[in-house]
């Protein structure tokens, strides 16, 4: 449990396994990535992935047509309880789309893959970005999984 902005006690859940985040988004639940921890999740779709960080909403509407996920740091998803609550969550997470759009508005896929790189380096340790398939960075910025692992050469 931990302590919402109103003082009251929001229900967390830590320690789900991808399968099981997957089928809360897929049958619609709204959840919240913990603000207070570095962690996310990268939400796969159909044709892409897309990143959503602490704050950000996931689930609800917007992920009905989830795949699959990769938990990203030690994730924690909380309930949003009030409506106060959802609506700042859903515009955490459009900042958060809006900050992986930066890195796709270069021609050049390893400029993408390297600036995604660097934006996720920012946020979390050299551990947990190893830990990440190439896979996921390239669905993130719309890239080949071997342009990631060049941009992850080049930066060692």
């Amino acid at each position: 449990m931990t302590i919402d902005q109103t003082g009251d006690m929001a229900k967390e859940y830590e320690n789900l396994t991808a399968a099981e985040i997957t089928e809360h988004l897929r049958n619609g639940k709204l959840l919240t990535i913990n603000r207070c921890k570095r962690n996310g999740l990268i939400i796969y779709k159909p044709h892409h992935a897309e990143f959503a960080g602490p704050g950000a909403a996931v689930g609800g509407n917007c992920d009905l047509d989830c795949q699959r996920v990769t938990p990203v740091g030690n994730l924690s998803l909380i309930d949003p309880e009030t409506f106060d609550d959802r609506q700042t969550a859903y515009k955490i997470r459009i900042q958060w789309l809006r900050l992986m759009k930066k890195s796709t508005e270069y021609d050049d896929p390893l400029q993408r893959a390297e600036k995604l790189m660097f934006q996720f380096e920012n946020f979390f340790d050299s551990q947990t970005l190893e830990q990440l398939p190439d896979e996921a960075f390239a669905l993130l910025v719309g890239v080949f999984p071997q342009t990631v692992k060049t941009a992850r050469a080049k930066d060692a």
